[in-house]
């Protein structure tokens, strides 16, 4: 190789690595026992992942159908069933307890078990609206029992590493969030995704993934544009769109359907560069940073991928046996500034579920 071939050989791109998760692994947090109330497909999920993944152990379960309730403890080895939730928490023995319900019933579901001084873990979308999520964790509060919401994504390791690239200013002054949840649903009045008396709609069940995750990256959310069309079976929002100010900086693009499959992906662009949740962008899954000056790096979910659900379990283990009220990660003031948005949002559209006041 001449003199002159070596001065133009390209130079390496300089690397770049990102920080490690602080998150610990799930089989290390205390082993609760929980009672799961609806056992329906989440709640399928809920108790298999518990059972594989961590010390906390399902033990009582509860729905409206006692056979329902049976197969599904005779499934996961579950040793009590009942068809109340009275009777379920009239049995003790439960450090915590597991709403698993659709929205339009997790109020109504939760405020007993509140009541009964039990830490309780709530579904997203944590209820049907503002209202009646301050009404519970105003209970919350005043009972001093543990309440959070199960948005599981917050908890997951490469959040936790996304939060730190954000944290550092690695990407800049971030100026744009972008995330988006679309699946396809037959238009068919008699599924839950599209009975308002259920919170149907694109917005409460997978709406809520792009909106909490915005207001994670920029805080709350203000200055909103929102624009969208109902189903004509049922007028529950099909498809909703938001551009929004962030507390913090920036401007979040979020959209969410239930007419067709997107590419579930979430991007947060600074000055200095972006990083990228891989789709679905709210499970298990790759993080990849860019920066501008060419360098670049990826974080892998460390664990099995089918696991994603332990790391709110072992949250919520950890904070309960501590003694806590709230997690740090998904906080009640979270939970509240989403579930407003969300109520802004669905009153730009006009949407109101059966028994609701209009906003």
């Amino acid at each position: 190789m001449t003199e002159t071939d070596a001065s133009a050989a390209p130079t390496a791109a300089p690397s770049l690595t990102l920080p490690p998760t602080t998150v610990l692994d799930p089989a290390t947090a205390p082993g609760l026992r929980w009672g799961v109330i609806s056992p329906g497909h989440i709640a399928d999920q809920f108790t298999a992942t518990a059972h594989r993944a961590t010390a906390s152990r399902v033990v009582s379960v509860v729905s409206r159908s006692t056979q329902r309730a049976e197969e599904f403890a005779q499934k996961h080895g579950i040793e009590r069933a009942f068809d109340s939730v009275p009777e379920m928490l009239a049995a003790g023995g439960l450090d915590a307890v597991y709403v698993a319900s659709p929205h339009a019933q997790h109020h109504a579901l939760t405020r007993p078990v509140l009541d009964a001084g039990i830490p309780v873990l709530v579904e997203k979308a944590f209820t049907l609206n503002l209202g009646q999520a301050r009404d519970l964790l105003d209970l919350a509060q005043e009972r001093g029992v543990f309440a959070m919401e199960a948005m599981w994504a917050r908890f997951l390791p490469q959040y936790d590493v996304l939060r730190q690239v954000i944290d550092s200013g690695l990407l800049g002054e971030i100026v744009e969030v972008t995330a988006d949840h679309g699946q396809t649903f037959p238009a068919d009045p008699t599924h839950r995704m599209y009975a308002p008396e259920l919170g149907g709609g694109a917005l409460l069940d997978l709406g809520v993934y792009p909106v909490s995750f915005a207001q994670m990256v920029l805080g709350d959310l203000s200055d909103l544009a929102v624009s969208g069309h109902l189903a004509e079976e049922t007028a529950v929002d099909a498809y909703i769109a938001l551009l929004a100010r962030g507390r913090r900086s920036g401007r979040a693009r979020l959209s969410s359907t239930l007419l067709a499959r997107t590419p579930t992906e979430a991007v947060v662009s600074g000055t200095a560069g972006s990083a990228r949740l891989s789709g679905p962008f709210f499970a298990p899954g790759t993080l990849t940073v860019s920066l501008h000056d060419g360098r670049s790096a990826r974080f892998e979910h460390p664990g099995a991928r089918g696991d994603g659900m332990s790391y709110e379990i072992a949250e919520a283990a950890r904070r309960i046996t501590a003694g806590e009220l709230e997690s740090p990660l998904m906080s009640w003031a979270d939970t509240l500034s989403v579930m407003a948005t969300m109520d802004a949002m669905r009153a730009e559209l006009g949407v109101v579920y059966p028994g609701e006041v209009p906003a």
